[in-house]
């Protein structure tokens, strides 16, 4: 037993079987008020048994043990768009330009454009030319993989919402 009762095992459980879940998610999950919820989580993370990672828009929960790479994968395996670009280049190993991207992803060039310059930015995604032409590939292929293979057919394999695309992207 890591925490002390009941609900702190069932929040741990939640957050180490849905890492990167926000914090919205866990209370409908377990169905615990804003209030007590919050209270919870502290406690949990004053005593390291979870990592919180905070940023303007949104807080997200992970098991102690993730790292800052690792999380940036799950945040976007946990994005739709960023999900369909990541499964698109992990299938052609070879890589893929744009257009062949967008025509895989089947989202407007902007949109697209937008979420390969987060995953880029991010590391998990390298532009490279061939033949003069820019081409796109998972740089660390292993690592994502077998962050999608620890945790399909978990929450990875679906949005959080579908406001979530229309919502990072302002």
């Amino acid at each position: 037993m890591i925490s002390e009762n009941k609900r702190g095992n069932t929040l741990i459980d939640v957050i180490e079987n849905n890492p990167g879940i926000q914090f919205r998610e866990i209370m409908r999950t377990v169905g615990l008020k804003n209030g007590v919820l919050s209270h919870h989580l502290g406690k949990l993370e004053k005593r390291g048994i979870i990592q919180v990672q905070r940023s303007s828009r949104q807080t997200r929960y992970f098991p102690p043990n993730t790292t800052k790479d690792q999380s940036k994968v799950i945040v976007a395996l946990r994005r739709d768009t960023q999900r369909k670009i990541i499964h698109t280049l992990m299938i052609h190993k070879e890589g893929l330009e744009f257009m062949e991207i967008v025509s895989n992803v089947s989202k407007a060039p902007s949109t697209v454009s937008l979420y390969l310059s987060q995953l880029l930015d991010d590391d998990i995604v390298q532009l490279y030319l061939e033949e003069r032409k820019r081409k796109y590939q998972i740089k660390d292929r292993q690592s994502v993989d077998k962050l999608i293979e620890d945790h399909h057919p978990g929450i990875l394999d679906r949005p959080v919402s579908g406001f979530e695309d229309v919502f990072n992207s302002l």
